[in-house]
């Protein structure tokens, strides 16, 4: 039975994960439909460029760009090993989300390696979210702007936490966290890019916590970030995960890329604690962060 091009087109755009091609140039030749889906770029949009020109701009764990030297797709074609890793992508919408990577060399009838194929999964808990602001909507505990939960629910939340940790031992820590410079960004770009700052920044926020955790928005450019069964050394590289993450996003505006850091003030709840004494703490050390140059996390464990 013969097999044309269409078939394998129409097989791989019916896929869950992410699939593209490169040449050994790492041009794009291939990008499927859950390739759109996954990332907001088109397939018009990406198709003979280079994947390393700010579309996907692979970053690890502490934030490192990928692209630049240690680009597991350049590896792959040189050496035709195949490479799997954990690593975050730049959505169009300028956000960062976690995925799974799988790259394979491509060769042609010679054995010759003529490109690769990056297979990728969105590792986001996208699923359980979409619920959880389905539930939120229903009992107007949603901020309508970034779609994090509100004032109120952060208030409750914590209550109920503080109560735990009391009757039960159960630790858990907050972090504020704070926009730098978010008037200069109003001032410059105005109060709609403001706004989709924000959004950016939630959503980087959101799709990289675990769904136990809480992130809501607090008031104007300040988060909340409700940490569960936290120890320090979990407590520090939460923060410090979110702090890398937002700096290598950025919102796309024309032919410029509005980029934005975060300062985060992180404590563990203590047993004397109230919901105000364990924020204040929290907050002042925020304000450590934020005055000591920003783009940083502050944390303080004792009272």
């Amino acid at each position: 039975m013969k097999i044309d091009k269409d078939f394998y087109k129409n097989l791989l755009d019916s896929l869950y994960d992410g699939i593209y091609y490169v040449d050994c140039d790492r041009r794009i030749t291939y990008w499927n439909k859950a390739a759109e889906r996954i990332t907001g770029y088109t397939s018009s949009e990406v198709l003979g460029r280079l994947c390393s020109d700010n579309i996907l701009v692979h970053v690890n764990g502490e934030g490192v760009d990928l692209c630049k030297g240690l680009c597991i797709v350049s590896r792959t074609i040189a050496d035709g090993r195949i490479r799997e890793a954990e690593m975050y992508l730049l959505h169009k919408d300028g956000h960062r989300f976690p995925v799974s990577v799988r790259v394979i060399p491509i060769r042609d009838s010679n054995d010759k390696i003529i490109g690769a194929v990056e297979i990728f999964s969105d590792n986001s808990p996208k699923v359980t979210i979409r619920q959880r602001i389905e539930d939120l909507e229903k009992m107007t505990l949603l901020e309508p702007l970034t779609m994090l939960v509100n004032k109120k629910y952060v208030e409750m939340n914590l209550h109920a936490r503080l109560d735990e940790m009391c009757r039960y031992g159960w630790p858990f820590g907050v972090l504020y966290i704070t926009v730098d410079d978010f008037k200069k960004i109003n001032d410059v770009y105005g109060y709609n890019v403001g706004n989709k700052i924000l959004k950016m920044v939630a959503r980087t926020l959101l799709f990289n916590s675990r769904t136990s955790d809480v992130i809501g928005r607090w008031s104007g450019e300040d988060f909340i970030s409700i940490i569960v069964n936290a120890n320090e050394e979990r407590l520090h590289s939460t923060a410090n995960r979110a702090r890398l993450l937002v700096e290598k996003s950025g919102y796309p505006k024309g032919a410029d890329i509005v980029r934005v850091t975060i300062s985060i003030g992180a404590t563990l709840a203590l047993q004397i604690d109230t919901m105000d004494t364990l924020l204040k703490r929290a907050e002042q050390l925020m304000y450590h962060s934020r005055n000591s140059g920003g783009n940083r996390v502050s944390m303080k464990l004792e009272v």
